[in-house]
This record gives C-alpha cells, sequence and structure tokens, in this order.
C-alpha cells in the first residue's frame, strides 16, 4: 500500500543483541516455569501488573492530595506528581519512536493499554516502579523499615513482567535505568515549598500559609 510505513532498518550488531535478549527471555520464562507455575502465580502476577499501572498511580495519588489535605505534604505531593508525569510521557515518547513489539507470548489483556503501550520499549511498569523506590529512599526518604516491602516489591514487578511475556529483559533493564535517572532528574529540578503550596492551594478549602489567592 502507498501509505504504508517503511520498514525499519535495524543495524546488524543491534539485530544480534535484540536476537539474543529474545533469545535469553524465552528461556528464563522457561526456565522458572519449571518451578513456579505460571497458570498458578498469573493472578499474582496480574496484581502485581495493576499495582504499578500509571493510570491508576495518577487518580490515587491525586486522591490521596485531595484527602490528606495537608500542606507540610504539599512538596513532596507535588514533586511525586510531577515525577509520575514525567515518566508516563517519556515512556510513551520512546515506545513510539522505538516500537519494539512484545514478546510473542504476551497475552493482550494488560488493563487499559492503548497508543504507545502497544509496544514493549521500555517497560513503564519498571521504570515507574523505580522512580517509586528511588524517591521514598533519597529524595523523601521513609523510614528504613519501610524499604525492604518497597524493594520487594518493585523486584516482583520487574520479574513479573518477564514471566507475564509482557516485556523481554533488555526492556526491563531499560525501564530500571530510565525510573533512576527519573529520579535523578526530580533531584536536581526539586520544585520548592511555596511553589507548590501555589500550584496545590486551588485544592484545598483552607487557605495555605505563603500561597496567593485570586478571587
Amino acid at each position: 500500500m502507498a501509505n504504508q510505513r517503511p520498514k525499519r532498518e535495524v543495524h546488524p550488531a543491534l539485530r544480534k543483541l535484540l536476537q539474543l535478549d529474545e533469545q535469553l527471555t524465552e528461556k528464563f520464562c522457561l526456565t522458572v516455569n519449571r518451578f513456579l507455575p505460571l497458570r498458578a502465580l498469573k493472578i499474582h502476577y496480574k496484581m502485581l501488573e495493576v499495582s504499578c499501572h500509571g493510570l491508576l498511580w495518577l487518580i490515587g495519588w491525586l486522591a490521596f492530595i485531595w484527602l490528606l489535605n495537608s500542606p507540610r505534604h504539599y512538596q513532596m505531593q507535588t514533586n511525586f506528581f510531577v515525577g509520575l508525569i514525567l515518566d508516563i510521557v517519556i515512556v510513551a515518547v520512546i515506545k513510539a519512536f522505538v516500537r519494539r513489539r512484545r514478546p510473542s507470548g504476551n497475552v493482550p489483556d494488560m488493563f487499559a493499554t492503548y497508543g504507545p503501550d502497544l509496544y514493549g520499549f521500555p517497560s513503564g511498569h519498571a521504570s515507574r516502579s523505580a522512580f517509586i523506590v528511588h524517591f521514598f529512599t533519597q529524595l523523601y526518604p521513609l523510614p528504613v523499615f519501610c524499604y525492604p516491602p518497597m524493594l520487594a516489591w518493585a523486584t516482583s514487578i520487574c520479574i513479573s513482567r518477564i514471566l507475564l511475556q509482557r516485556h523481554h529483559i533488555l526492556d526491563v533493564i531499560a525501564g530500571v535505568i530510565l525510573g533512576i535517572l527519573e529520579g535523578l532528574f526530580m533531584g536536581v529540578i526539586w520544585f520548592s515549598q511555596s511553589t507548590c503550596d501555589d500550584l496545590l492551594s486551588w485544592l484545598s478549602d483552607e487557605r495555605v500559609e505563603g500561597a496567593e489567592y485570586h478571587v
């Protein structure tokens, strides 16, 4: 067809790397599923998938801001929300540009999948979980006892993405690296308390000290 997009040329070295990635991913899934049957654990993988879905995190975080309505938390809430949006946008742009297909064994039953989400590189779940862990360990550290469950959750997210055959191994590795880079970037542009008060004051019924209101 005249309007059909021309097939993209892939460098031989990159093609070999991608083929190796596909082989290793398939071998990893086969090996692990010998000991952990996919059918028995798929419900847990799906729960992990939902627990790191970008849309649910955005909606949940907005609800958290609204319900908590705590000016002293505005800075943390705003910076985290900006980081979430940044992650979703960057992942979508890269997926749309790279257009790497998901593994052949992937079943297209993922919740709220659209547009660039049809592609697999990089893993948005991996980048988001890595960003969340980085944020709450480096930028806004939670108590140390929260670290093990956070790390276990993020690690489980990454492994489950491969075992569900949503992503190849390189997709997940790239996602983790991207999430850490996003966290580092948020550390550089970290918004001040006054800026966050101004941004979120419209969500509050009470006056925030230092924020400006226009009637």
